[in-house]
Protein backbone atom coordinates (compact mmCIF):
# COMPACT_ATOMS: atom_id res chain seq x y z
CA UNK A 1 0.00 0.00 0.00
CA UNK A 2 0.98 3.65 -0.38
CA UNK A 3 2.06 4.25 3.24
CA UNK A 4 4.36 1.27 3.11
CA UNK A 5 5.89 2.45 -0.18
CA UNK A 6 6.83 5.75 1.47
CA UNK A 7 8.64 4.08 4.33
CA UNK A 8 12.39 4.04 3.74
CA UNK A 9 15.31 2.28 5.30
CA UNK A 10 17.39 5.07 6.80
CA UNK A 11 20.88 5.21 8.33
CA UNK A 12 22.96 8.12 9.51
CA UNK A 13 26.66 8.90 9.75
CA UNK A 14 28.46 11.06 12.31
CA UNK A 15 31.78 12.89 12.08
CA UNK A 16 33.06 14.59 15.23
CA UNK A 17 34.64 18.00 15.47
CA UNK A 18 35.55 19.98 18.58
CA UNK A 19 32.30 20.33 20.47
CA UNK A 20 30.00 19.18 17.67
CA UNK A 21 29.34 16.45 15.15
CA UNK A 22 28.15 16.59 11.55
CA UNK A 23 25.13 14.31 11.00
CA UNK A 24 24.02 13.13 7.57
CA UNK A 25 21.12 10.70 7.16
CA UNK A 26 20.46 8.82 3.92
CA UNK A 27 17.65 6.51 2.94
CA UNK A 28 16.44 4.10 0.32
CA UNK A 29 18.91 2.04 -1.67
CA UNK A 30 22.66 2.39 -1.37
CA UNK A 31 23.01 2.63 -5.17
CA UNK A 32 20.50 5.50 -5.43
CA UNK A 33 20.41 7.00 -1.95
CA UNK A 34 18.20 9.90 -0.95
CA UNK A 35 19.21 12.61 1.50
CA UNK A 36 16.96 12.53 4.57
CA UNK A 37 18.70 15.06 6.80
CA UNK A 38 21.84 17.15 7.18
CA UNK A 39 22.26 18.57 10.69
CA UNK A 40 24.61 18.91 13.63
CA UNK A 41 24.77 17.45 17.14
CA UNK A 42 26.14 19.67 19.87
CA UNK A 43 28.74 17.97 22.08
CA UNK A 44 29.61 20.86 24.42
CA UNK A 45 27.30 23.24 26.30
CA UNK A 46 26.91 26.70 24.76
CA UNK A 47 30.00 28.81 25.36
CA UNK A 48 32.05 25.95 26.84
CA UNK A 49 35.69 25.44 25.88
CA UNK A 50 37.07 22.04 24.87
CA UNK A 51 37.46 19.95 28.07
CA UNK A 52 41.23 19.88 28.49
CA UNK A 53 41.80 23.45 27.28
CA UNK A 54 39.14 24.68 29.72
CA UNK A 55 41.42 23.74 32.67
CA UNK A 56 43.99 26.46 32.01
CA UNK A 57 44.95 28.16 35.28
CA UNK A 58 43.31 25.53 37.51
CA UNK A 59 45.22 23.57 40.13
CA UNK A 60 45.45 19.77 39.48
CA UNK A 61 42.45 18.60 41.60
CA UNK A 62 40.17 21.28 40.11
CA UNK A 63 41.50 20.54 36.61
CA UNK A 64 40.73 16.82 37.00
CA UNK A 65 37.21 17.59 38.25
CA UNK A 66 36.62 20.06 35.40
CA UNK A 67 37.68 17.44 32.82
CA UNK A 68 35.48 14.81 34.48
CA UNK A 69 32.43 17.10 34.37
CA UNK A 70 33.10 18.12 30.74
CA UNK A 71 33.42 14.49 29.63
CA UNK A 72 30.18 13.56 31.42
CA UNK A 73 28.44 16.50 29.73
CA UNK A 74 29.75 15.47 26.28
CA UNK A 75 28.45 11.92 26.82
CA UNK A 76 25.03 13.24 27.84
CA UNK A 77 24.79 15.62 24.87
CA UNK A 78 25.93 12.94 22.39
CA UNK A 79 23.42 10.37 23.63
CA UNK A 80 20.52 12.83 23.76
CA UNK A 81 21.39 14.24 20.31
CA UNK A 82 21.57 10.77 18.76
CA UNK A 83 18.34 9.70 20.48
CA UNK A 84 16.53 12.81 19.19
CA UNK A 85 17.81 12.19 15.64
CA UNK A 86 16.71 8.55 15.77
CA UNK A 87 13.28 9.65 17.01
CA UNK A 88 12.91 12.13 14.12
CA UNK A 89 13.50 9.37 11.57
CA UNK A 90 11.21 6.82 13.20
CA UNK A 91 8.49 9.44 13.82
CA UNK A 92 8.60 10.17 10.07
CA UNK A 93 7.77 6.49 9.53
CA UNK A 94 11.21 5.36 8.39
CA UNK A 95 12.93 2.12 9.39
CA UNK A 96 16.14 3.14 11.14
CA UNK A 97 18.69 0.49 10.27
CA UNK A 98 21.91 1.86 11.75
CA UNK A 99 24.41 4.54 12.59
CA UNK A 100 28.05 4.86 11.50
CA UNK A 101 30.69 6.82 13.40
CA UNK A 102 34.11 7.91 12.16
CA UNK A 103 36.62 6.85 14.81
CA UNK A 104 40.24 7.62 15.67
CA UNK A 105 43.30 5.47 16.37
CA UNK A 106 42.75 5.40 20.13
CA UNK A 107 44.86 6.85 22.95
CA UNK A 108 47.53 5.56 25.30
CA UNK A 109 46.14 5.08 28.82
CA UNK A 110 47.37 8.47 30.06
CA UNK A 111 45.93 9.98 33.20
CA UNK A 112 44.28 13.41 33.07
CA UNK A 113 47.42 14.91 34.63
CA UNK A 114 49.63 13.30 31.96
CA UNK A 115 47.40 14.65 29.19
CA UNK A 116 47.36 18.16 30.66
CA UNK A 117 51.16 18.16 30.97
CA UNK A 118 51.69 18.10 27.16
CA UNK A 119 49.66 20.45 24.94
CA UNK A 120 49.62 18.19 21.88
CA UNK A 121 48.13 15.42 24.06
CA UNK A 122 45.26 17.74 24.98
CA UNK A 123 44.34 18.11 21.30
CA UNK A 124 44.68 14.36 20.77
CA UNK A 125 42.56 13.55 23.84
CA UNK A 126 39.82 15.96 22.80
CA UNK A 127 39.72 14.51 19.29
CA UNK A 128 39.33 11.00 20.68
CA UNK A 129 36.81 12.12 23.29
CA UNK A 130 34.34 13.61 20.80
CA UNK A 131 34.54 10.52 18.58
CA UNK A 132 34.23 8.19 21.59
CA UNK A 133 31.10 9.88 22.97
CA UNK A 134 29.37 9.36 19.60
CA UNK A 135 30.21 5.63 19.67
CA UNK A 136 29.00 5.37 23.27
CA UNK A 137 25.87 7.36 22.42
CA UNK A 138 24.96 5.11 19.49
CA UNK A 139 25.40 2.06 21.75
CA UNK A 140 23.34 3.67 24.53
CA UNK A 141 20.53 4.17 21.99
CA UNK A 142 20.75 0.47 20.95
CA UNK A 143 21.55 1.38 17.34
CA UNK A 144 23.26 -1.00 14.94
CA UNK A 145 26.75 0.57 15.03
CA UNK A 146 29.32 0.63 12.23
CA UNK A 147 32.70 2.34 12.57
CA UNK A 148 35.08 3.64 9.90
CA UNK A 149 38.51 5.18 10.35
CA UNK A 150 38.33 8.95 10.39
CA UNK A 151 41.66 9.31 8.55
CA UNK A 152 40.59 7.11 5.63
CA UNK A 153 36.80 7.41 5.69
CA UNK A 154 36.19 7.66 1.94
CA UNK A 155 38.67 4.92 1.06
CA UNK A 156 37.17 2.63 3.72
CA UNK A 157 33.63 3.38 2.53
CA UNK A 158 34.61 2.65 -1.09
CA UNK A 159 35.92 -0.79 -0.09
CA UNK A 160 33.04 -1.62 2.28
CA UNK A 161 30.42 -0.65 -0.30
CA UNK A 162 32.15 -2.43 -3.19
CA UNK A 163 32.01 0.74 -5.29
CA UNK A 164 34.64 2.53 -7.32
CA UNK A 165 35.86 5.77 -5.78
CA UNK A 166 34.46 7.68 -8.78
CA UNK A 167 31.02 6.15 -8.16
CA UNK A 168 31.10 7.03 -4.46
CA UNK A 169 32.23 10.59 -5.24
CA UNK A 170 29.35 10.93 -7.72
CA UNK A 171 26.83 9.71 -5.12
CA UNK A 172 28.20 12.14 -2.52
CA UNK A 173 28.01 15.00 -5.05
CA UNK A 174 24.35 14.15 -5.78
CA UNK A 175 23.54 14.05 -2.06
CA UNK A 176 25.35 17.37 -1.66
CA UNK A 177 23.16 18.97 -4.34
CA UNK A 178 20.06 17.81 -2.43
CA UNK A 179 21.47 19.18 0.83
CA UNK A 180 22.78 22.50 -0.40
CA UNK A 181 25.63 24.22 1.47
CA UNK A 182 27.38 23.57 3.74
CA UNK A 183 28.56 20.34 2.07
CA UNK A 184 32.20 20.20 3.15
CA UNK A 185 34.57 17.31 3.86
CA UNK A 186 32.77 16.68 7.19
CA UNK A 187 29.36 16.23 5.54
CA UNK A 188 30.78 14.12 2.69
CA UNK A 189 32.52 11.76 5.12
CA UNK A 190 29.45 11.54 7.36
CA UNK A 191 27.36 10.75 4.28
CA UNK A 192 29.81 8.05 3.15
CA UNK A 193 29.63 6.52 6.64
CA UNK A 194 25.82 6.63 6.48
CA UNK A 195 25.89 4.74 3.16
CA UNK A 196 27.99 2.00 4.78
CA UNK A 197 25.50 1.77 7.68
CA UNK A 198 22.61 1.63 5.19
CA UNK A 199 24.32 -1.24 3.36
CA UNK A 200 25.58 -3.14 6.43
CA UNK A 201 22.65 -5.52 6.78
CA UNK A 202 23.01 -6.61 3.17
CA UNK A 203 26.63 -7.66 3.57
Amino acid sequence: DLARDLVMRVAFGLKARTGRAALVAVGGDVHEPQLIERSQIQLLPDGAMAPYHATEGLDPPDARESVRRSIASAHHLATSGIREAARRFTDAGHELCGCAVLVGPGMPSWSTDEILAVHVRMHQAEGELFRDVLVAGARACDLELTTLRDKSALDDATKMLGLTRARLDAQLATLGKSAGPPWSKDQKEAAAAALVALDVRKR
